[in-house]
């Protein structure tokens, strides 16, 4: 197994993407933390239904708007570790609309949340990632950071922040061992796009070139490899997962 004898955190890991992240680092023999905001029956139920040994799944609860509590839970999870190994930042949420509606709150949510919440989980592991010179950071971005649709500005801003800052922060920490990456998923089967899916019905599985819904075991597949030895030599890279969404339909 490729993570055994590692450790992971994984933000956003009580549902969708950043859940399918947490039972395939967990099935490939990490030790998991992840955080959840306020669903703590489904991040119970997680726990539970991984039905590891103690210790080895540990729900912790937390906004990835705050930093001193991203250094608390990354500084404590060290202590227990000796060792952090793996950061997935999946956390994210949306809050769509036209930028002449749109208030400072929705545009200030989904950018502290998204853009925000990467940015304190990588600085909170930064230092003990450099200190034993390995790790492997992945960061949750979008397809929307380039090919944004109307009503997506809060949100495309927020990715593209992402892929500049896993770019950036990948020089900084590749001389200490530590390797930094994004994924960029397409549309993919999650509560998060549902609204999405629902307004556009059939009409988006014909523009991907794949023609289907892409599952979050696809992206956490996507997530365990560039997590995994096997990219030791890939850093600073944006990795679309789209089905070819980003190619066009024709």
């Amino acid at each position: 197994m490729r993570f055994e004898g590692k450790t992971a955190i994984v933000t956003g890991g009580s549902r969708g993407i950043g859940r399918a992240c947490v039972m395939r680092l967990a099935a490939e023999g990490a030790k998991v933390a992840f955080i959840y905001q306020s669903n703590q029956q489904a991040a119970e139920s997680l726990v539970a239904e991984l039905n590891l040994p103690e210790g080895r799944a540990t729900a912790l609860q937390a906004d990835v708007r705050d930093l001193q509590r991203a250094h608390e839970i990354v500084d404590s999870l060290f202590d227990q570790w000796g060792q952090i190994d793996v950061l997935i930042n999946s956390a994210g949420i949306v809050h769509d609309g036209l930028l002449g509606a749109m208030t400072q709150e929705q545009w200030r949510d989904v950018i502290d949340t998204n853009l925000g919440g990467t940015f304190n989980y990588c600085h909170a592991v930064t230092q003990p990632m450099m200190m034993k010179r390995r790790g492997s950071i992945v960061n949750l971005s979008s397809t929307a950071a380039e090919f944004a649709a109307r009503g997506q500005v809060n949100y495309a801003a927020s990715k593209g922040g992402i892929n500049g800052l896993s770019r950036a922060l990948a020089k900084e920490l590749a001389p200490r061992g530590v390797r930094v990456n994004a994924i960029a998923p397409g549309m993919i089967e999650t509560d998060m796009s549902q609204v999405v899916r629902g307004i556009a019905g059939d009409q988006i599985q014909k523009i991907i070139p794949l023609r289907r819904i892409g599952r979050p075991e696809e992206i956490a597949a996507a997530a365990a490899f560039l997590a995994s030895d096997e990219a030791s030599y890939l850093t600073g890279q944006v990795l679309r997962v789209d089905g070819g969404l980003s190619l066009g339909s024709h």
